[in-house]
């Protein structure tokens, strides 16, 4: 099987593993009782249905209404595949709505239209509007996608924004601002080249205008040349770029320019054009997945160019999802009416200042760079910055608000800040804190149950991935019988088993556990707030809680600055009001806990594979701490993710005992 058959074959499991699709509806109220259901449903639900009536804006607060946002396609325009129709462009459409949600927490229903022709699109769009709190159109086909988009936006009174027009255009005005203070160029001086007039041309021309480009200064190409003075008829929107410049071809019309901007296809910027271009020129080749240019080939033709690409695997991607969901995340938080040129423009700048601040050392992790700062290959920020929530989505808000737009406006930007930083998920940012920093320097890590599917499926994805080298105990003959039923090429090194370790710990060992974790927690960049788990609040009548009360104790006279309290229970350290309420004196008081110490192994091991049971959540551990080389001892029934997550954590680990021991 070729790499790429095999690429192909992981997207179908992807898609088809477990619970089919990538998105689900969750339940957000209380329904285990015939209560909870009469007041869901019959005949409680009548109670907000008559609010709504009496004030529609209401639906805002009795229903999803706020927090959702329709992704809707007709599938005349999928990305890199074209007109492929309304059901196949689902996978897309559930893939944005997934965007939505671990990036800005908004909820999406996916639509998929089975129609062509505008007007009954419209109508159809127009009609189930009221369900949502925005619409996010997406895949649609120039020039229809024009028409739509405008008579949308006039018709309805939510948010409305057609994300391959305007999404690119955001993000790579971000970046043009940046270069261009980079290489000490004005926005009304500069010479602009765009190679492609489909939607997202039209509109990145629009923005950079609006920006203080000049219009007689851009020169925009097709796929019959230069739009110029000797085209005949053209539609409303290339007729806006039309220009007077006596140059009919991408090559004459890059000559002399100092940015060229390519939405187009592969390969059709050539060194030739790249070395005709002015001092210090901008590249943005934004073709996907083959960009306009090669990035090594332009860097190496113009060493001064600064250049981005629609690519992960280069500096500077111009990534939509730095934009669609933080930009209709502010639109909702104000229930905007709109999506207007004011909001747009605030998400540019927004991204372009968040671009030169210092970059946390989460994302630079992440990302496997060390020396991540403002500058020619980093002038935008990473998808995976977890600032953007709150930086993007307040700036596209007070927009909102500004210009008028605002139903709701936000009365107190420090809780709406805090709100926003609530919904970033620390789960996903975490994982891909722990594989940047593996790949960094990855380790040699021994796993045990060789002959065992999972096991070798996690090793094959630490090794392929660059996070880990492996080691495989178990039977050779059964390793091998397993790798090749299953498609497994990797040459593990197999050696084999033994061993396994259980401990209850005193007091004393309680409070070096809590020292230890507490180290651990602020390597990853976190601050820990330790709760010391009871079987009582605050109190003993046992053993077990005697060691808790000791350890926190000595723990608050010795290490004043640790955020360490107990005994507690669980649903007192997981409730920040109930804690509040009735232990105003604890130190975890008015804190989010995040770590659990708990008094003794059978609870904490009983609890664990509870949260496994119950919780979707990715699992890391359990993590053994204080050894003086890093062993962690895997669950017997983990999953392939779990190993992976907890060979990264060992990985980790080992760089941190080796940085240690080189002083």
């Amino acid at each position: 099987m070729t790499k790429e058959e095999k690429f192909k074959q992981a997207a179908l499991d992807y898609h088809s593993m477990g619970r089919r699709g990538k998105i689900q509806v969750v339940p957000t109220k209380p329904h285990s009782s015939q209560k909870d259901l009469a007041l869901a449903y019959s005949p409680g639900v009548a109670e907000p249905c008559k609010a709504i009536e009496a004030k529609p804006a209401d639906a805002y607060k009795y229903t999803a209404k706020g927090n959702l946002v329709a992704v809707i396609s007709n599938g005349t325009a999928v990305l890199g595949l074209g007109d492929i129709g309304a059901l196949a462009s689902k996978p897309v459409m559930e893939g944005k709505g997934l965007l939505f949600k671990i990036f800005a927490d908004l909820d999406v229903f996916d639509i998929e239209v089975d129609e062509k022709d505008p007007e009954k699109f419209i109508q159809i769009v127009k009609a189930i509007a009221p369900t949502f709190g925005g619409i996010n159109l997406e895949d649609i086909k120039a020039p229809e996608a024009f028409e739509i988009e405008r008579r949308l936006k006039e018709e309805l009174d939510i948010p409305v924004m057609h994300d391959d027009q305007h999404g690119t255009a955001i993000i790579s005005a971000a970046a043009l601002i940046n270069a261009l203070e980079l290489t000490g160029k004005k926005m009304d001086e500069i010479k602009i080249v765009i190679n492609g007039a489909g939607a997202a041309a039209i509109a990145c021309g629009k923005l950079y205008v609006s920006f203080g480009a000049k219009i007689e200064n851009i020169i925009m190409c097709d796929s019959q040349g230069v739009i110029g003075k000797d085209r005949g008829e053209l539609s409303e929107q290339k007729e806006y770029f039309r220009t007077s410049l006596d140059v009919a071809t991408l090559e004459e019309a890059a000559k002399g320019c100092d940015v060229l901007i390519g939405l187009s296809k592969g390969n059709v910027f050539t060194p030739e054009m790249l070395l005709s271009m002015a001092e210090k020129p901008i590249v943005f080749a934004m073709a996907n997945p083959v960009p306009e240019i090669d990035y090594n080939l332009a860097k190496a033709t113009r060493p001064d160019c600064i250049m981005a690409t629609g690519r992960s695997d280069f500096p500077n991607q111009v990534n939509n999802v730095l934009g669609f969901p933080f930009i209709f995340r502010g639109a909702l938080d104000v229930a905007s009416t709109s999506i207007n040129e004011e909001m747009k423009k605030a998400a540019v700048i927004a991204l372009a200042e968040l671009a030169k601040e210092a970059v946390p050392e989460f994302v630079v992790m992440a990302y496997n760079e060390k020396n991540m700062s403002f500058g020619s290959d980093y002038i935008i920020p990473k998808p995976f910055d977890n600032r953007l929530i709150d930086r993007v989505s307040m700036a596209v808000a007070k927009a909102a608000m500004d210009s008028g737009v605002a139903r709701k406006p936000i009365e107190n930007w420090d809780v709406y800040r805090e709100e926003l930083l609530s919904r970033k998920d620390e789960d996903d940012k975490i994982l891909r804190a722990f594989k940047g920093r593996a790949r960094r320097n990855p380790k040699t890590i021994v796993l045990t149950n060789g002959d065992e599917y999972r096991v070798l499926k996690a090793a094959q994805i630490l090794e392929e991935e660059g996070l880990a080298k492996t080691i495989l105990l178990g039977n050779h003959q059964d390793i091998q019988r397993i790798k090749e039923a299953n498609g497994i090429e990797n040459d593990f090194t197999i050696i084999d088993p033994k061993y396994s370790v259980m401990k209850t710990p005193t007091s004393k060992e309680l409070v070096s556990t809590a020292k230890l974790v507490n180290d651990a927690i602020k390597s990853l960049g976190l601050e820990p707030n330790i709760a010391m788990l009871g079987y009582e609040n605050f109190r003993c009548n046992s053993q077990i809680s005697q060691n808790v009360v000791d350890a926190v104790e000595y723990l608050h006279e010795k290490n004043p600055n640790m955020v360490v309290d107990g005994p507690i229970q669980p649903d007192y350290a997981l409730d920040e009001e109930l804690l509040h309420n009735d232990f105003p004196f604890s130190k975890l008081t008015d804190r989010k806990v995040n770590t659990f110490v708990f008094p003794d192994t059978a609870s904490g091991s009983l609890s664990s594979k509870v949260l496994r049971g119950l919780h979707k959540s990715p699992t890391i551990g359990p993590i053994l701490l204080g050894m003086q080389k890093p062993v962690h001892v895997m669950q017997s029934r983990a999953q392939v993710e779990e190993i992976v997550n907890l060979s990264l954590v060992a990985v980790i680990h080992a760089q941190l005992l080796e940085n240690k021991s080189q002083g």
